[in-house]
């Protein structure tokens, strides 16, 4: 692991800036990569889920969901029937998990003990990001073309509704008090939903920040950080809806999260690396750390409980030629066997 000399200041500042605001300064040493884990399996994927009732990770497989121990590395099993798989979620009273098809709309409910397919619901086309929301016991998908959010009974996995969005929604978070927050890539804002009546709130432009994808939450002081596809992080406030400050991140961000007992907030970055900011206090932030991790790693799941954080990726071949017409995005192959699990801590 190498920080860079740059990120020396920052982290020593905070030090200084901590004692003049009375919160506590960054701690607990320098994050790294702990234990490297290769997975192998073909196909690329997207959104990494822990599941913190039985200690395993969920990660989209473009065709399927895998099912991993984080501290072997052991595949557990696996959920087969998507189709570009996308996002994640657990209703752990319910015993179910609901995971998100790009390309045929659905959400799969599956059993959250043995992983067997209970059932497929039509959401909407570009079903991406999925949450569950523990106040309305609903879940909700983020579908990117369709401008919408597709809403779900928990229970039976039935469609209830459908929120319409002014723009094209990525992550999605739940305040856990009835209101969800989306980043809306598009447009470069956020939208507020009501989850209860499902209509939308309030919208608030989140500029300079270009195309957020990652969105994660502070609940004790309303602090949302948007992950920019521009190099930012844009921080904002969610009871004031307004932009509050941008902190600087390495390219390709798919994912943010936030530990509430450490006070830092994630973004992993598709360029190689991990940006850790430390929130000074509810106003004040600062990037203390980029750490390296691996090329394309650009999404992320945070172990709240061991403060540990789990991305992965793998080594990709050529990009293949514009004449291809199997894909049109030019995306290169996953070369075989190099899919990897980096776990990281302090």
């Amino acid at each position: 692991m190498r920080i860079r000399t740059w990120l020396v200041i920052p982290m020593l500042a905070s030090v200084f800036i901590a004692s003049l605001v009375g919160a506590a300064p960054f701690s607990g040493g320098a994050f790294h990569v702990l234990r490297r884990f290769t997975l192998g399996g073909s196909g690329s994927w997207d959104y990494v889920a822990l599941d913190t009732s039985g200690q395993r990770l969920f990660i989209a497989r473009q065709n399927r969901v895998m099912v991993v121990d984080p501290g072997t590395g052991k595949l557990l099993g696996e959920i087969t029937g998507l189709a570009r798989a996308h996002g994640v979620a657990f209703s752990y009273a319910d015993g179910k998990g609901y995971a998100t098809s790009g390309d045929d709309s659905t959400v799969t409910m599956f059993d959250l003990k043995t992983l067997r397919v209970l059932g497929r619901t039509i959401a909407a086309p570009d079903a991406d990001a999925v949450l569950f929301d523990s106040v309305t016991h609903r879940v909700f998908t983020f579908n990117g073309d369709s401008h919408s959010s597709s809403v779900l009974d928990a229970g039976t996995g039935k469609k209830v509704g459908t929120v319409k969005l002014d723009g094209a929604p990525e992550f999605g978070v739940s305040d856990g008090a009835g209101k969800l927050y989306v980043n809306l890539e598009d447009s470069g804002a956020i939208e507020e939903i009501d989850a209860k009546s499902l209509t939308v709130t309030r919208h608030w432009s989140i500029a300079p920040c270009t195309k957020p994808t990652g969105l994660a939450l502070d609940r004790e002081h309303h602090r949302l950080f948007s992950g920019c596809r521009n190099k930012l992080m844009a921080i904002s406030d969610a009871t004031g809806g307004k932009l509050l400050k941008t902190v600087p991140i390495d390219g390709g961000v798919d994912a943010n999260a936030f530990d509430a007992t450490t006070q830092n907030a994630f973004s992993s970055n598709g360029a190689g690396t991990l940006t850790v900011v430390h929130e000074l206090s509810p106003d004040s932030f600062v990037v203390v750390q980029t750490v390296s991790t691996m090329a394309g790693a650009r999404t992320m799941a945070l172990d709240t409980r061991t403060h540990r954080i789990y991305t992965v990726s793998a080594k990709m071949g050529a990009a293949p030629s514009k004449s291809e017409p199997a894909n049109p995005e030019r995306r290169p192959a996953v070369l075989p066997g190099t899919f990897a699990l980096l776990e990281l801590g302090q």
